[in-house]
């Protein structure tokens, strides 16, 4: 029970943090691997604790946007939060498919945390796809078990480097577009200035 605990905590922690950083699933088949855990109860206490690491980012992500990001970029960001919540199944199904492949969902969290976008809006799309692709993970995980080197050396592949890329520019995409000018005035400009 200890273990899967620990799934929980580590998995939590990971998806906590607002940078980019390893998949929760690596922690989860590195700890299924090393204590040789039940492959179904580490992907409950994993999703689980990603789930929630995940949430807490949403959550705490506005405050630190607050001390490191201009206040007219904020306001930027939340104008489009605001536009995205009217649209709640539309934004729910965006969310499953963007969990449902391979990219980080550092950059949904934080993005839609600054926007100040209700988590719970999210949340369970997230949940089903972060679920449904950690399986998939997980389970391919168990099947190279007895295959370490293997494991080790797919960390750093080209799609997790591409993965890794992709999310930075997913943020950047997200942070340096006017997005108020954009959606009023139907004017594309990109602002490079927004640090404090």
């Amino acid at each position: 029970m200890g273990y899967y605990i620990l799934v929980f905590l580590a998995s939590f922690v990971v998806d906590l943090v607002p940078f980019i950083g390893p998949p929760a699933w690596t922690v989860m088949v590195f700890l299924q691997m090393r204590y040789d855990l039940n492959v179904w109860y580490v992907l409950v206490a994993g999703v689980l604790g990603s789930t929630l690491g995940r949430y807490m980012l949403s959550l705490y992500i506005p405050w630190l946007s607050a001390k490191l990001i201009k206040v007219q970029k904020n306001e930027d960001i939340q104008f489009v939060g605001q536009k995205l919540s009217g649209k709640s199944w539309q934004v729910a199904l965006f969310v499953l498919i963007y969990t449902l492949v391979p990219l980080p969902s550092t950059p949904l969290f934080t993005a839609s945390g600054i926007a100040k976008i209700n988590p719970w809006r999210i949340i369970p799309a997230f949940f089903v796809g972060k679920f449904t692709s950690d399986m998939f993970m997980v389970l391919t995980g168990d099947y190279v078990a007895n295959n370490a080197k293997y494991l080790a050396e797919g960390f750093l592949t080209w799609k997790t480097i591409t993965g890794t890329i992709l999310g930075i520019a997913i943020i950047g995409i997200f942070l340096f577009i006017d997005w108020r000018r954009l959606l009023q005035d139907k004017k594309f400009r990109l602002s490079f200035n927004i640090w404090k």
